[in-house]
């Protein structure tokens, strides 16, 4: 846990970014975030990007790349993560009309061969989850588990997202062991606790948080990536209490 960076997903900070990238950058910098994970580049290109990213000190910790850009523009997309000194691309979400067992044996062939030129390129293809990919296909497993059954580990690897899979009533730690050492990149988010299983900031809702971030280290994490799809604070407000408690456990576990 202590050894592993943390980074905040920028798609949860998406209207500040709109109105002021580079300054969103530099608060999430001064927040005590170790890198950022993209989800769009607030229209500059990657030599800008790199140079904001260096002036704050800030990590690239990969990038949110939609299915239908490494379809068309896969070397643009590698080039960038390049650039960047990013070393994941990430296909974030499917489509509800790419969703029935026929997609996903061809989204199965697709991220394979996406996969295997990225890593051509020193580049890692990424997973992320959401709670419709724990669905049961015919045979019994869920799209999820056919997923990462089915593609090659060396060119597709996971980016669990714990609130998803817990939504989905997965236990998240099990996933992760399953998958050691193919989980570079874990979206840590947490749940409220009532009937409504709100995105709630880290450490104030029920995901038991510390168990996964225990086996970070085993299991190969290279990032802890904090998101909130959406929260009922400001944007700023809800990360800052997510990696203020990011912290307080760090120094927790160090002083163990």
């Amino acid at each position: 846990m202590t050894k592993i960076p943390v980074a905040v997903q920028m798609y949860t900070l998406r209207e500040e970014s709109a109105k002021d990238f580079a300054g969103t950058l530099k608060r999430v910098a001064e927040l005590g975030f170790d890198g950022v994970e993209f989800a769009g580049y607030g229209g500059l290109t990657a030599k800008e990007v790199k140079a904001l990213l260096d002036e704050l000190g800030l990590q690239a910790a990969g990038s949110h790349v939609p299915l239908e850009e490494l379809e068309k523009n896969l070397p643009g997309a590698i080039e960038y993560q390049k650039i960047l000194g990013s070393k994941y691309i990430v296909c974030p979400y499917l489509m509800p009309d790419r969703r029935s067992e026929e997609d996903y044996k061809a989204l199965i062939s697709q991220l394979n061969h996406v996969g295997e030129t990225c890593r051509s390129e020193g580049i890692t293809l990424c997973y992320h989850n959401h709670d419709f990919e724990l669905e049961l296909l015919s045979d019994g497993r869920t799209a999820l588990q056919t997923i990462f059954d089915e593609t090659h580990p060396e060119n597709v690897q996971t980016e669990l997202d714990v609130y998803w899979l817990t939504k989905a009533s997965q236990k998240p730690i099990d996933w992760i062991n399953r998958y050691q050492y193919r989980t570079p990149l874990i979206h840590l988010k947490d749940m409220t606790t009532d009937k409504e299983q709100f995105f709630a900031e880290l450490g104030t809702g029920g995901v038991d948080l510390e168990s996964i971030l225990n086996i970070g280290e085993k299991a190969g994490v290279q990032w802890w990536v904090v998101e909130q799809d959406v929260s009922r604070r400001t944007p700023f407000e809800s990360i800052e209490i997510s990696i203020k408690y990011l912290k307080s456990l760090q120094n927790q576990l160090s002083n163990r």
